[in-house]
């Protein structure tokens, strides 16, 4: 039977499908570039959205649009937008875009806080760590862990 309510559950449920989506597993609608601009995480607008790299991005405005597409490995998350944290311990996890840092003009995204002062505590490490396992993890599944 269509009513409110059921028309309401479909489309609760279709924007979480479209919000989970491979192609916004980055950041999740939030704008790559406000991290660097405005030093927080911002959603992104539907009319200021750019496909770069088979992900879907918003940006605020169209300034911040032009910015990504002049330099988009720059503003892009590292690890695809996995957790930093997890993927150092080789585990591919989707990450909060509010939990993050920005560590040697890179960004990074995490599954929480903790995730961060884990990082933190031996960036370059961490980060190395998590480049290492990216290279095994980027094709894989959220979800999966490299073999010990």
């Amino acid at each position: 039977m269509l009513n409110r309510r059921n028309v309401l559950k479909a489309m609760s449920a279709a924007l979480l499908v479209l919000m989970t989506a491979p192609g916004w597993a980055h950041l999740k609608g939030y704008d790559p570039v406000a991290y660097f601009t405005e030093g927080r995480p911002l959603r992104g607008k539907a009319e200021f959205e750019y496909t770069w790299d088979e992900a879907r991005y918003r940006f605020t405005s169209a300034q911040h649009m032009t910015l990504f597409r002049t330099e988009p490995d720059h503003y892009t998350p590292q690890f695809a937008g996995s957790c930093a944290a997890r993927m150092s311990r080789g585990e591919k996890a989707d990450a909060n875009p509010e939990n993050w840092l920005i560590h040697d003009g890179r960004l990074f995204v995490f599954i929480s806080p903790g995730g961060q002062e884990l990082f933190q505590a031996n960036p370059e490490a961490t980060a190395n760590a998590g480049y290492a396992n990216w290279q095994l993890l980027k094709d894989a599944p959220t979800g999966t862990k490299v073999a010990q």
